[in-house]
């Protein structure tokens, strides 16, 4: 009975054969097609080294030729000269020919059997006779009686070589002398080997050591793929012809006709593995970039900053919700938009055409204030950051801004600035606390002076209407008196009057001798009262600043202050004050200099921050008000240890000039 299982059993295991014999006849079939290109490329290098070995062979022999030839020219002529020497004119004439008909020769010699030099063409040998190779070489062409050459000499990375051919002379039996030849390798190369071959082959005339002594490479220099040395049979010297083809190796893919078939159905096959994979991949990013601006899209409506986008002509091309909130404008009114903008102010329009266009330029500044006018009317005053904006490529199409709503930084700076006027007022009013003192004593003198002058006057007129006679320049000089002690008291009372009351900021010009002569007073009270010697040293010709008078008075009087303070402990002999000035051509430098303890380091680190001092019942807002007041004006307040003891404190102004340049 018949296995009924057996038939499906045979046809399960040929099924395995079925996909084996088609894989294996693609596989042998591209072997083959990739053994095909392998061998046409092994053949065609096999070709061009036969070739350039062929072609070797036939450089050489010309070059063998050609010195052949020169020999046998000098070997008819030796024997002209052994038998009947021509006349000189002659032979120069002879000479002269052979150098034209062969244009390698350098030089010919004729020498005597002593080696003396006869007659020559082209450069005599140095001292008039051979060197020791020359000589070495004619002995042993004499002892042979043939022709021999020299090693190539001479060669260097400026010159070629050169070799010498001597032919000794004889007269039946007799050594007659001998004809010696030199050769410029380098022209016999260049005259012998055609052009073509040297356009295809770099070649190269090499010594013993394999030194190149000639070389010619009309084609560039060789690849080193296929070379070939032929040595030059020349009795006496070891030169060897050295080509180099300038052709590589030859490439696989001119030779793959065979295989163009199979690489293109294998690169469909690619292509069509590449684009399902293309198109999947792109689905994917689709998918991505909808999620990416979604969120995007919820992360700029949820923004605070302002997002607008034009492009090169200044077209608004985008806007966010914030930007939008921010002018009281809808998109629909801003895209595509180019200027003038409705939300610019009308009043400042100049100013953002001219501004616009540097942006356009691209020399606006990346970050500066002004002023969006909402739809309401209402003003906005914004911060605008601009920056360029670019493609995937690298290359700008735009620009991109950041506007930020700085209203509530305006009236947080407007507050601070009224808070810091309170408490410039109020350090003033606690300075003339201190000084009330002085102040009452100071003017008791003016006002007794004035008591007394005034008295004596009352006596001098008592005495006129008694009849005795008066000297009219004595109740002059009481009145005059008394008149400049009244202004004495008058400019106390004023200068403290101006210093407590509350301004506005004023700028002006302002000379810095006019300021220190405004506190003097002022300083020369709290000088006298601590024993401090007051100095005022101020150049000739001191430039103004433009600042505010009574902000500088301010600074100048606290400064002072501290200064006669912190003498305090040092002894009275040392206890001077100095107010010195300085200018250079960019700003002016008050400098108040005073010998007292001096700042500790750990104390100079914290100087001017608010509320911290040293003195136990100060408020530690005097430094901190001075540095806000300079800086105010766009200088600086620094200090600096006093070489002779002391501390040196320097607030520097912008001369009038760079102070507009400011503004």
């Amino acid at each position: 009975m018949k296995n009924p299982f057996k038939l499906p059993r045979r046809a399960h295991l040929s099924r395995p054969w079925r996909w084996l014999v088609p894989v294996l006849l693609v596989l042998l079939f591209l072997a083959v097609l990739l053994w095909l290109p392998w061998q046409a490329r092994q053949m065609e290098s096999n070709e061009r080294q036969e070739q350039l070995i062929a072609d070797t062979l036939w450089v050489e022999q010309t070059l063998r030729f050609e010195l052949a030839r020169s020999e046998e020219a000098l070997a008819t002529l030796g024997a002209d000269l052994v038998g009947t020497p021509p006349p000189p004119d002659v032979l120069r004439a002879r000479l002269a020919q052979m150098f034209k008909n062969g244009h390698e020769l350098r030089r010919v010699l004729w020498l005597d059997a002593n080696g003396r030099v006869l007659a020559h063409h082209g450069a005599e040998p140095a001292g008039g006779s051979l060197d020791a190779i020359g000589r070495e070489t004619d002995e042993m062409a004499r002892l042979t009686r043939t022709g021999r050459y020299t090693e190539p000499y001479g060669a260097s990375s400026h010159a070629p070589g050169l070799v010498d051919y001597y032919l000794p002379l004889y007269r039946e039996a007799t050594y007659a002398g001998s004809i010696v030849a030199t050769y410029s390798l380098k022209i016999l190369l260049d005259e012998t080997v055609p052009w073509w071959f040297a356009q295809d082959n770099a070649l190269s005339l090499l010594d013993r050591n394999d030194a190149i002594v000639a070389s010619r490479a009309d084609g560039g220099p060789g690849r080193g793929v296929y070379t070939h040395r032929r040595a030059l049979d020349l009795p006496g010297a070891s030169i060897v012809l050295a080509t180099d083809s300038v052709k590589g190796a030859p490439r696989l893919l001119p030779n793959l006709l065979v295989g163009s078939v199979i690489v293109l159905a294998l690169g469909l096959l690619l292509s069509l593995l590449t684009l399902w994979r293309h198109i999947s991949r792109r689905l994917a990013a689709e998918g991505a970039l909808r999620q990416q601006m979604a969120f995007r899209t919820a992360m700029e409506n949820s923004l605070m900053t302002g997002l607008r986008a034009r492009d090169l002509e200044g077209r608004v091309t985008y806007v966010n919700k914030a930007f939008c909130q921010m002018v009281g404008l809808p998109p629909e009114e801003l895209l595509g938009k180019k200027p003038p903008m409705p939300y610019w102010a009308p009043e400042a329009m100049a100013e953002y055409e001219e501004r616009f266009a540097a942006v356009l330029a691209g020399t606006a500044t990346p970050q500066f204030e002004t002023v969006f006018q909402r739809s309401d009317g209402v003003r906005v005053p914004v911060l605008v950051f601009e920056a360029p904006l670019r493609d995937s490529r690298g290359e700008q199409t735009g620009w991109m801004s950041s506007i930020l709503d700085i209203t509530d930084r305006k009236k947080a700076e407007e507050l601070n600035r009224q808070q810091q006027e309170k408490l410039e007022a109020s350090a003033r009013l606690a300075t003339m606390g201190e000084i009330s003192s002085m102040l009452a004593h100071e003017l008791n003198q003016p006002l007794a002076a004035i008591s007394s002058y005034t008295a004596g006057a009352l006596n001098v007129l008592e005495r006129a209407d008694s009849g005795v006679p008066v000297e009219p320049n004595l109740l002059r000089r009481a009145l005059e008196q008394a008149r400049q002690q009244a202004q004495r008291a008058g400019q106390i009372i004023k200068s403290v009057h101006e210093f407590v009351k509350k301004s506005e900021p004023q700028r002006e010009q302002v000379e810095i001798k006019s300021v220190i002569d405004g506190v003097r007073a002022l300083v020369e009270l709290q000088a006298r009262k601590s024993y401090v010697a007051l100095q005022v040293h101020l150049p000739p010709q001191l430039p103004p600043v433009l600042a505010d008078r009574l902000m500088l008075e301010q600074v100048l009087l606290n400064l002072t202050r501290n200064g006669i303070e912190a003498m305090a402990e040092v002894a009275p002999e040392r206890r001077i004050l100095r107010i010195a000035a300085a200018a250079d051509p960019s700003q002016v430098s008050v400098s108040v200099i005073d010998h007292g303890h001096g700042i500790a380091p750990d104390v100079a680190e914290r100087l001017f921050s608010p509320f911290f001092s040293t003195k136990a019942e100060g408020m530690g807002m005097g430094l901190s008000i001075c540095r806000t007041a300079i800086e105010f004006h766009g200088g600086t307040l620094t200090h600096a240890p006093n070489p002779g003891g002391g501390t040196v404190f320097t607030f520097s102004l912008p001369r009038q000039g760079a102070s507009a340049e400011l503004q």
